[in-house]
């Protein structure tokens, strides 16, 4: 399998505080990887040297082919990312929206018009394609900003606890898009704090006080904790954290 983000004792310190201590893990072409952890965990440190946002102190990381020391440009480049607390402009349309981060990614205006077309059909939302983007209810939000997310077609894309605040009907329809994401060659790095979405990624990290206690599939890592699902895995784990914030 083609490896598409590569860590090898990757470390972060702020001062004597290490908040990501020496992980290691790779990710493949078109996986679901959830990364998950309590507050303090280390995880949005992680995300933000993987995004090339942040430099590490020590170890070792590739994303998309390029190295996360050297390269953070050439990364931004080429992964795409959502936050749960901003990813569109609420004062532009819903077209507005597309247009922007299309340029932005570097698409052509034609590419872009391909774009605006395929994505407010994919939505339905052709009666509100001229609406200001903070009319829409927050499930529809969420999924626009996913999807411009990948308007460039990234490697990779990064999801920062995407459907926080969003009722379950919703959550899994984000997650239909998420599945077809996947099935084209996206890589799926997704955090979250609903244990049960923990259950629809490939593959599941858990990091405890900056360090990764438990990699594994799903089902591997409730067998091996003996337990029925994976909010039984994480209050495990979680009990044994000393910190409480990230």
């Amino acid at each position: 399998m083609e490896t598409v983000i590569k860590a090898n004792k990757l470390t972060k310190r702020f001062g004597d505080f290490v908040a990501v201590d020496e992980i290691t893990f790779d990710v493949y072409k078109g996986e679901i990887f959830g990364f998950l952890g309590a507050n303090g965990a280390g995880k949005t440190t992680a995300m933000r040297m993987l995004c090339g946002l942040s430099t590490p102190t020590s170890g070792e990381a590739t994303v998309a082919g390029f190295d996360v020391f050297t390269q953070p440009e050439e990364i931004k480049k080429n992964i795409g990312y959502m936050s749960q607390k901003f990813s569109l402009y609420e004062d532009l349309s819903v077209l507005e929206n597309i247009e922007f981060y299309g340029g932005i990614y570097g698409l052509s205006r034609s590419e872009i018009r391909e774009k605006n077309k395929e994505l407010i059909s994919k939505l339905g939302l052709e009666k509100e394609a001229n609406n200001l983007v903070r009319s829409l209810p927050l499930g529809w939000k969420q999924k626009l900003s996913f999807l411009v997310a990948i308007v460039h077609q990234p490697k990779i894309v990064f999801l920062d606890e995407p459907t926080g605040g969003v009722d379950p009907y919703m959550r899994r329809e984000f997650w239909d898009l998420i599945y077809d994401a996947a099935d084209k060659g996206i890589t799926i790095f997704v955090t979250t704090h609903y244990l049960d979405e923990a259950e629809y990624c490939n593959r599941v990290t858990i990091m405890v006080d900056g360090k990764i206690e438990a990699l594994d599939s799903p089902g591997g890592l409730r067998q091996k904790f003996g337990v029925a699902s994976m909010d039984e895995v994480f209050y495990k784990l979680a009990r044994q954290a000393k910190r409480s914030a990230d």
